[in-house]
C-alpha cells in the first residue's frame, strides 16, 4: 500500500498541472471558435497543453527544477515560498498531492492489488481532479466528465464494479435525474440551478457504480452540499443566491459509493421499517 500511496502523490502532482492548465486551454479554445465563428484570425499564441511549457514560477519565471517537483517534499523543504524570488506557494498543492496519495490506499484496502484497483484509481483521480476545477471556475470540463463515462462502461464489461446492463442503466438514470430536476428547478424557480456537466459528472458515477447506488450518491451529495455550502456562505457572508459548485460534491457521493455504495444500500435494505 506504501508503494501505491507514494504513486498517487506522483500523480498528484501532475493533477496540479491539469487542474491548473485544462481550464485555461478551454478558454484558449473557446476564443479561437469565436475568433472563426466571426470570420477573423484567432490571435497566435504560444503552444501551451499539460506538458508545455514546462512548469515555472507564475511570479518570476524561474523553472521549477526536477529537486523542486517532488510531491510534498520540495513543499516543506521550500518553506511552501518560490527558491528564485520568495512568492508564496499555495498550501494546495501539497494538499492535492496529499490527496492523490490518499485516493489510491483508500481504492488498495478496498480492492486490493487487482485489474479493479487501477480502475478505481483512475475514477478517483479523474474526480479529484474534478473537484478543484468545479471550484475553481464552476466547470466541469467534458474531457474528463466523457471519457470517465465512457471507461466506467468499459471496466464494467468484465464485471469490475457492477455488471454492464446495470452501468448502462446507471449512466442513463444518473443524467436524466439531474437534468429532470434541472428543468422543474428552473420552470418553478425561473433560473438555472446546476450546470450541464453535473449531469455528466452523475452519468459517469452510475456508469462506474449501477444505478442501484445511485440514491446513495444523491443523498451523500444532497446531504454534503447543504451542510457544507450553508457554512461556506455563513462563513464567507455571501447571500443565500451565491453559486455553490455541486461537482466537489457528487465527486465525494461518487468516491463513497464505490468504496461503500453496495454495502450502504444492502444495509438500507435490511434496516427494519
Amino acid at each position: 500500500m506504501v508503494v501505491v500511496a507514494a504513486f498517487g502523490l506522483c500523480v498528484g502532482s501532475f493533477l496540479n498541472v491539469v487542474i491548473h492548465r485544462l481550464p485555461l486551454m478551454m478558454e484558449a479554445e473557446w476564443r479561437a471558435e469565436c475568433a472563426a465563428i466571426e470570420g477573423r484570425e484567432a490571435p497566435p499564441h504560444a503552444t501551451f497543453n499539460l506538458f508545455t511549457p514546462p512548469s515555472r514560477c507564475p511570479a518570476c519565471q524561474a523553472p521549477v527544477r526536477a529537486w523542486q517537483n517532488i510531491p510534498v517534499v520540495s513543499w516543506l523543504l521550500l518553506r511552501g515560498k518560490c527558491a528564485g524570488c520568495a512568492t508564496r506557494i499555495s498550501p494546495r498543492y501539497p494538499l492535492v498531492e496529499i490527496l492523490g496519495g490518499a485516493l489510491a490506499a483508500l481504492m488498495a484496502w478496498r480492492f486490493g492489488y487487482s485489474w479493479a484497483l487501477a480502475a478505481a484509481m483512475v475514477y478517483a483521480w479523474a474526480l479529484l481532479a474534478l473537484t478543484f476545477i468545479d471550484y475553481d471556475t464552476q466547470l466541469l470540463p467534458d474531457d474528463i466528465t466523457l471519457p470517465l463515462l465512457w471507461l466506467g462502461l468499459i471496466a464494467n464489461t468484465q464485471g469490475l464494479f457492477t455488471d454492464l446492463p446495470s452501468a448502462v442503466v446507471g449512466a442513463a438514470a444518473g443524467y436524466l435525474v439531474l437534468w429532470t430536476v434541472y428543468w422543474l428547478f428552473k420552470l418553478i424557480a425561473r433560473k438555472e440551478g446546476m450546470g450541464y456537466g453535473d449531469f455528466k459528472l452523475l452519468a459517469a458515477i452510475g456508469a462506474w457504480t449501477g444505478w442501484q447506488v445511485l440514491p446513495f450518491v444523491i443523498v451523500l451529495s444532497a446531504g454534503l452540499g447543504a451542510v457544507i455550502g450553508s457554512i461556506a456562505l455563513w462563513a464567507s457572508r455571501k447571500d443565500a443566491g451565491s453559486r455553490i459548485p455541486f461537482g466537489p460534491f457528487l465527486a465525494l457521493g461518487g468516491i463513497g459509493a464505490l468504496v461503500w455504495g453496495p454495502q450502504a444500500i444492502h444495509a438500507w435494505l435490511r434496516m427494519p421499517v
